[in-house]
């Protein structure tokens, strides 16, 4: 009777001392899970699954209450809302696009909730003095500057034509792209914000051609990006280089289309071939689990969602606690150290390692900075196969 006794005392203190091992946190995930920006909406969603498989195997248990809200600015303030109030979440990871990330930015700030954007870039969201809102992508002004530091690294365009959706992100990429071509002494001789989803981009693209211009500086999602390269292919426009700010142009979707995606570049934030974290690995387990290639957009809603879990496990799920990790803490992983700073005006933003991707032969490969690069760039364009 004695040892039935001794063992279950024994037991009584085995057991809560596996469950105090396992935190609950309550967190709230936005994406364009449906609509335009599904296609790569899928890749922050996959990464998301991913971080909190990680987060569990570190004793953090995530309920994790997810929002579509279908690329469009107005759904996803009501999920934000929603989030902040009815579910009364800790944290919240997303939105997706930039429209959609700068509403929420000033709805987050309103309801006093700590939100982390994983991969939008428009400039100014982190540029307006919000104390709830942190970015772990890059901004438009990185993506333009990493292509422009390529082009002027292995040639000397003198000209450059910039093309670009008329969106939040498409807006801001390219006063971006101008503002660093001025800097390096390129001069723009055509430049048109289109509509977006238009079914023939021709005339625009001939007047382009009609410039002359040396670079071609490109900024839409997939299915335009699709679109452009092919019309640009019809008319015979063919720079020095095409050069695409992310987004639509950095899809294993865009690089399959192997008529018209070869020798094209795109700036990133992450691939496989970075020396950051275990990201080889991440990679292989990622192609693994969803039968395909993780975009930088994956990894960059993992990280967030790594960071968001693991911070708010540390301070119980308190808001106001929750926003002050975020502020002063640091994080390592696929994304390299990771902490939200204040500079150049910015808030809260993360200084990102930009690289250049390059479609070759329907992959692709990690080109620019050198010293990070798998593969040598094709330069200058080699033209469009037959």
């Amino acid at each position: 009777m004695k040892r039935a006794v001794a063992l279950i005392l024994t037991l009584m203190c085995i057991v809560p001392a596996a469950a105090m091992a396992e935190t609950t946190v309550k967190l709230g995930f936005v994406n364009s899970i449906t609509g335009p920006e599904a296609p790569i909406g899928e890749n922050l969603s996959n990464g998301v699954v991913l971080a909190i498989e990680d987060l569990k195997a570190k004793g953090i248990d995530v309920d994790l209450i997810k929002e579509d809200d279908t690329g469009k600015p107005e759904k996803s303030m009501a999920a934000l809302e929603k989030l902040a109030t009815r579910d009364k979440v800790s944290g919240i990871v997303g939105p997706y696009t930039s429209a959609t990330s700068n509403a929420d930015a000033k709805m987050a700030e309103r309801y006093k909730i700590p939100l982390l954007i994983p991969a939008a870039s428009k400039e100014e969201i982190t540029r307006q003095n919000l104390k709830w809102t942190f970015r772990t992508s890059g901004t438009t002004g990185d993506y333009a500057s990493i292509l422009l530091d390529l082009a002027t690294g292995l040639g000397k365009p003198k000209t450059i034509a910039i093309l670009n959706e008329n969106t939040d992100f498409g807006v801001s990429a390219a006063a971006s792209a101008k503002e660093i071509a001025a800097k390096k002494g390129i001069k723009v001789v055509f430049e048109e914000a289109y509509s977006k989803g238009s079914p023939d981009y021709r005339s625009t693209l001939a007047q382009a051609k009609a410039a002359n211009p040396d670079i071609v500086f490109m900024v839409s999602y997939v299915a335009d990006a699709i679109l452009l390269m092919r019309q640009s292919r019809e008319i015979g426009l063919s720079p020095m280089a095409f050069l695409g700010a992310g987004a639509g142009f950095s899809v294993a979707q865009f690089a399959n289309e192997k008529e018209i995606s070869n020798g094209i570049f795109s700036s990133t934030q992450w691939t496989e071939d970075v020396p950051w974290g275990n990201s080889k690995a991440w990679y292989q387990r990622y192609e693994k689990k969803f039968g395909k290639a993780p975009t930088y957009h994956a990894a960059c809603a993992y990280q967030s969602m790594m960071i968001m879990g693991e911070a708010a496990a540390k301070v119980g799920g308190d808001r106001e606690k929750l926003r002050e990790e975020l502020h002063t803490g640091k994080w390592n992983g696929i994304l390299g150290e990771v902490s939200f700073q204040d500079y150049d005006g910015y808030q809260n933003q993360r200084k990102a390692q930009m690289l250049v991707e390059q479609v070759q032969d329907g992959k692709h490969e990690t080109v620019w900075p050198a010293e990070l690069a798998a593969k040598k760039p094709i330069w200058p364009f080699p033209g469009w196969t037959k």
